[in-house]
């Protein structure tokens, strides 16, 4: 089962998050965030808000409720970091 270990803000609506397969991504919730139409994600559109998230329950979840699946925010990354250890 994949989990969310850690998250960090990057830029604009991108995190890097680390997960507990070893990899490390850059996730863009930009087109989610800007095309979904549910209140809970319109307000993420505030980066204030967006920047005020936790990791809980193996995921990343914001002050206003909000939570995706782990393999939601894989599949919503743009780019794959090689960690070196």
């Amino acid at each position: 089962m994949l989990h969310v270990i850690s998250a960090e803000y990057f830029e604009d609506y991108k995190l890097k998050v680390s997960f507990n397969d070893g990899s490390t991504h850059i996730v863009d919730f930009k087109k989610t965030i800007m095309s979904d139409h549910r209140q809970i994600i319109n307000d993420l559109k505030d980066i204030s808000l967006f920047k005020d998230f936790c990791i809980q329950n193996y995921t990343i979840s914001w002050s206003n409720g909000l939570d995706f699946a782990p393999e939601f925010i894989k599949d919503c990354s743009v780019k794959v970091l090689n960690e070196i250890a």
